[in-house]
């Protein structure tokens, strides 16, 4: 009879290195023999799948699912953030920590990093230096969408044509914008102009036509839904982002001060139109159902090295804008 082991002892991952996203549904999520599994019914048989804690970063449970107190109690200990949300991954609900739609049970501990906590709350309270590191935020924003969207991989779409120098023009145009920013109103007007310069330049790359953005769904419109479910799919990784080195949810720099999941709507932009705004229309003018389209945003999570790039971000602004010793 093989010895059982406990999930304390796997080898730590580092978040920005871990590969799995879960979305789970109709099932139960419980340990049984030192793993995290979750079980599915089948007839009269249950079948065990193992969830391997030490290499993910998020678990989203959707419709019809429960979790015992043992599975979340090793959860914690491999440091996994879990969503609770509806079906399909979106929206998401949970207890605490952020608000409604983006919401997630982060495991506690007393020996969370403080060091770019120190860092972030060093300026956070500083209007002009707040701001500051919402402009840094879209610096970024901005370089991985160039990066993204005229890369290889997304060459090799067929449903992708984008336009170099119009994608350029509007980048640019925004970037420039910045110097004439002297408060976060300002920014969030140029960001809306680059938003809608975005939309119409995806619809018309990727041959979806005439499309206006809808929140909660668009109702039948597919490119609306996607978006939405993959955005939700961002959060969850910006959550982790935040969480890993140790900043609390509300302590946004762009999406107000009265938001407490702010910070994770900040971390998200950074990502969302470079990786989710393309797969979201490519995937409705192929055809692709929500699993595929969801597949299809994980895999781009994974070869542009979405967490990374939001760790790296998040520690530079906390570090370039710090007041700690100065």
């Amino acid at each position: 009879m093989s010895e059982a082991f406990r999930p304390s002892e796997l080898k730590t991952i580092l978040h920005s290195k871990r590969a799995n996203i879960y979305y789970l549904q109709y099932c139960r999520v419980l340990v049984n023999g030192g793993r995290v599994e979750y079980v599915t019914d089948e007839g009269k048989q249950s079948l065990y799948w193992n969830i391997p804690i030490a290499n993910t970063s998020v678990v989203m449970l959707g419709t019809g699912t429960s979790v015992t107190q043992a599975a979340m109690r090793e959860f914690a200990r491999a440091g996994v953030l879990v969503g609770f949300c509806g079906g399909g991954g979106t929206p998401l609900f949970a207890a605490n920590e952020v608000e409604v739609n983006v919401s997630w049970l982060t495991s506690q501990s007393e020996y969370r990093p403080t060091e770019y906590l120190q860092d972030w709350v060093s300026f956070w309270f500083d209007d002009q230096k707040r701001l500051a590191a919402a402009i840094a935020f879209q610096r970024i924003r901005a370089q991985q969408i160039r990066t993204q969207w005229l890369g290889l991989s997304m060459s090799r779409e067929d449903k992708w044509h984008i336009e170099a120098s119009a994608l350029e023009a509007l980048l640019q145009r925004f970037e420039r914008s910045f110097v004439q920013c002297s408060t976060l109103n300002d920014l969030m007007a140029q960001e809306a102009v680059l938003t809608k310069g975005l939309y119409k330049l995806v619809a018309t790359s990727s041959g979806y036509g005439d499309f206006t953005r809808a929140k909660r769904g668009g109702g039948v419109d597919v490119a609306n839904r996607y978006l939405d479910h993959g955005n939700y799919l961002a959060y969850g990784l910006a959550a982790t982002a935040v969480w890993v080195i140790g900043l609390p949810h509300g302590l946004a720099v762009m999406h107000g001060k009265t938001r407490r999941g702010g910070l994770v709507f900040d971390v998200a932009d950074i990502i969302k139109d470079a990786l989710i705004l393309p797969q979201a229309f490519i995937a409705a003018m192929e055809g692709d159902d929500e699993q595929a389209f969801r597949q299809r945003c994980l895999n781009r999570f994974q070869q542009a090295e979405a967490l990374d790039v939001m760790i790296d971000s998040l520690q530079s602004v906390a570090k370039d804008y710090s007041q700690v010793g100065r």
